[in-house]
This record gives structure tokens, C-alpha cells and sequence, in this order.
């Protein structure tokens, strides 16, 4: 059973719904919703999703995270001090910095130095660092918990 397939089972039983009734709400035939819950079929499009979490009264998105879709958000991770903003700044300017003027293999891209790339993919590169690096900054203020610890899930 795959983890879409469980969690549409398991919010059907919750709304004490049959399988024939979600199938008659969502216009998906009672075998194919079956064959979802049970892991007999992969993960459905995103509009045979859409269906279900109609029939189901279910946020569309969430079912889209379950199923893969969508990343999880990072909205449990702390939020960016203003110091930490600033740094990322500094760090940012830095490697950006250091691209800049190097023709070794190091500062390539899909073979091309930081001053060959057009704006469109020099912007692109710039902003993907920075995510990262923020990302990187949140996920180091998050507080460790050794896996023995955790929450089972």
C-alpha cells in the first residue's frame, strides 16, 4: 500500500464513506479507487486528485503533498533574523565575488564562467544560491533531535 493510497483510505473510513460512494461524488469507478488505496496502481494524476479531494472535501494541496506532487513547505523551520539575513547577504556577495573572474573548472557552469551566461541564467544561478544558502541558515537554527527521540510517524 502506498502512502497516498493510505491516507485516501484512511480520511474515507474517517468520513465513514464507501468506496462506491466516494466513486459516485468523484466520478472514479469503485475498482480504480480501490486499486489507489490498496497500492495496485501508482499515484493518480493530478486530476483524478483533484476529483477525489472533491469527493472527499479534502484541501486539493494536501492531497497533492501526500501524493509527491508538492514539496513539503519548510514552515516549521525558525524564521531568518535580520542578522541572518545580512549574512547571507555578505556570504552571497562573496561567492558571487569569487565566480567572477575565474576561468578555472571551478567557477563553470554547464561550461560556461559566471561572465559568458546571459542575464536570464546568471539571475537564475544568483537567486538559486540564495535559496539554498537561506535554506542552509534555516535548517542549522533548526534544534537537532537525536533520531531515537523522535516522534514516531
Amino acid at each position: 500500500m502506498t502512502e497516498f493510497g493510505r491516507y485516501i483510505k484512511q480520511v474515507r473510513e474517517e468520513k465513514r464513506m464507501t468506496l462506491n460512494q466516494v466513486a459516485l461524488y468523484s466520478e472514479i469507478s469503485a475498482a480504480q479507487l480501490s486499486r489507489i488505496e490498496n497500492g495496485k496502481r501508482g499515484v493518480p494524476k493530478p486530476s483524478t486528485i483533484e476529483k477525489i479531494s472533491q469527493a472527499l472535501k479534502v484541501d486539493y494541496n494536501e492531497l497533492m503533498r501526500v501524493a509527491g506532487y508538492i514539496e513539503k513547505d519548510n514552515s516549521d523551520l525558525p524564521k531568518l533574523t535580520k542578522k541572518d539575513e545580512r549574512d547571507v547577504a555578505k556570504d552571497l556577495e562573496k561567492i558571487i565575488s569569487g565566480l567572477e573572474g575565474h576561468n578555472n573548472g571551478y567557477a563553470q557552469f554547464d561550461g560556461q564562467t559566471i561572465e559568458d551566461m546571459d542575464d536570464e541564467d546568471r539571475e537564475l544561478l544568483i537567486a538559486s544560491l540564495e535559496q539554498s544558502m537561506r535554506l542552509a541558515k534555516r535548517l542549522a537554527k533548526k534544534k537537532f533531535t537525536p533520531k531515537k527521540y523522535r516522534d514516531k510517524e
